[in-house]
């Protein structure tokens, strides 16, 4: 096992324990952590560093927290490689990986791992409605219906963002997102 790959795993997910409010200066510090931290995963493939199950998922893990479309391609493929490697914690992540993959791309995910926060609460990003809950637990994916609770769940204590944080928050989004919060926002309009 790659024991630099693992350093840099444990400081993503100890960066992910209480991670800082979008947009404020922290967030923005752990995000530049967190492209050093791909950049380096990508040097070491490069240099087919990566050799067991554990480090193809420990770089899948930090190339899902990146920004682009490729890199949650590449997480992606990092985490079926693990998968086909035997390690079982990679099933979820590559679905997971694949679902972000989708959403980066402004689509439905296909197995319902995605939140994202809207300003206001979290949500499940879009899902795919031809996915059935048995091809989520193929990939060890709970069923939908526990995915929209969870962000029920996380919902409960949410403090909604000011008028001035919202509009800080949409104009640094992603240009995926941002078509998102305008889609939403006009659904809820159709409603009303």
């Amino acid at each position: 096992m790659n024991k630099e790959l693992l350093s840099l795993y444990e400081a993503d997910k100890q960066e992910r324990i209480d991670q800082p409010k979008a947009n404020t200066p922290a967030y923005k510090a752990m995000r530049a952590r967190d492209l050093a931290r791909r950049e380096r995963v990508t040097e070491m493939a490069a240099a087919k560093e990566l050799s067991t199950a554990e480090d193809y998922y420990h770089a899948a893990h930090i190339m899902n927290h990146g920004d682009t479309i490729d890199d949650a391609r590449n997480a992606h493929l990092l985490a079926l490689r693990s998968r086909e490697m035997g390690y079982r914690p990679a099933r979820w992540l590559a679905a997971a990986s694949y679902d972000r993959w989708q959403m980066y791309q402004g689509k439905p995910q296909k197995y319902g791992t995605n939140y994202v926060y809207d300003g206001q609460k979290d949500r499940l990003w879009d899902v795919d409605p031809e996915t059935t809950d048995e091809e989520r637990a193929e990939w060890d994916v709970p069923p939908l219906a526990e995915q929209l609770w969870k962000a029920q769940e996380a919902n409960k204590h949410k403090v909604p963002m000011s008028a001035e944080e919202q509009k800080e928050f949409e104009s640094n989004a992603p240009e995926w997102l941002k078509q998102a919060l305008q889609r939403w926002r006009a659904e809820q309009k159709d409603l009303k």
